[in-house]
């Protein structure tokens, strides 16, 4: 089980990139990396994922250099990103915190916004922390009798109340993009599904002769995308670009795209991209994330 904790910091102008090679997912953070170590582990270390040695390697290493933030390409517990936090001395990061970073900073439709937010909240949940004042109780119970509710524990109902609301409006919007496929149900549709960054946002403007949003960046396309095909066809075409995906997607995220991915299983045809140097997953074998968010499995083409 490989582990890649990477040593970052803000960057400061006039300051030059390094060579070392680096984890897709840090750059789009707007971090500056400076250094990165790498451990093959039979077995995840309980308290902090990987070994006492390289815990301290890396606790030095982030001093030496100045860094302020350690990324880990892999999920970290809540108990393991706190320990690692104490022994290094600087924010820890894992690889779910930083897509969620990188789709809320691409979320632009409201509805994009909804799904990430119901993702970073279920994120956070599970982190939230005493202050360090002790856990005070809000007085509950009518009249103010008994225990009551502690900070933290507030907080998390919180969380969880907003969660409920999201997800209701969501459930909304969701209900209008199942009303629009329905309409468009009689159409043949081909979408167009694969890695992030795989080039298919301009493969969908190359197809369909529109301006549709093209940038080499990861998931700058989180929303659905429907138009016809170019030039014009009798039946019409319909072609779809989606949601990309990455190795080791949040399950969460997979989730909350349900409805986004749903554009997937609805078509008629599926075409795969990828620029990944190994090649991609079939459609007929996908991830058990995809699987459980999506329609039954698409055939590929012979």
């Amino acid at each position: 089980m490989p582990a890649t904790p990477t040593p970052t910091r803000m960057p400061t102008p006039g300051t030059s990139t390094p060579r070392t090679p680096t984890p897709r997912t840090a750059t789009p953070v707007s971090a500056e990396i400076v250094d990165r170590v790498i451990q093959a582990r039979a077995a995840a270390e309980a308290a902090t994922l990987i070994g006492h040695g390289k815990v301290e390697e890396i606790s030095a290493a982030a001093k030496t250099t100045g860094a302020d933030v350690v990324i880990f390409d892999n999920d970290l517990t809540p108990t393991q990103q706190r320990n690692l936090e104490r022994a290094t001395g600087a924010d820890v990061l894992d690889r779910t915190s930083v897509i969620l970073e990188i789709f809320y900073r691409h979320a632009r439709t409201r509805e994009a916004r909804l799904q990430v937010e119901i993702a970073r909240l279920k994120y956070l949940a599970p982190r939230l922390r005493e202050a360090s004042g002790g856990g005070d109780r809000v007085r509950g119970g009518i009249g103010g009798k008994g225990a009551g509710e502690t900070a933290l524990e507030l907080d998390r109902r919180r969380i969880r109340d907003r969660i409920a609301e999201l997800r209701h409006e969501l459930s909304q919007i969701e209900g209008g993009a199942r009303t629009r496929r329905e309409r468009r149900s009689d159409l043949p549709t081909v979408a167009l599904v694969g890695y992030t960054n795989a080039g298919k946002s301009s493969l969908m403007r190359a197809l369909t002769s529109t301006d549709v949003y093209v940038a080499d960046k990861l998931f700058a396309t989180l929303d659905t995308t429907v138009r016809r095909l170019q030039p014009p066809t009798e039946p019409p075409i319909l072609v779809t670009d989606t949601v990309g995906f990455i190795k080791k997607l949040p399950h969460d995220l997979v989730a909350s795209f349900r409805s986004t991915l749903d554009e997937a299983g609805d078509a008629n045809l599926c075409s795969t991209s990828s620029t990944h140097p190994t090649p991609p997953t079939p459609i007929t074998s996908p991830s058990p994330a995809t699987s459980s968010a999506t329609s039954p499995p698409i055939p590929s083409r012979p």
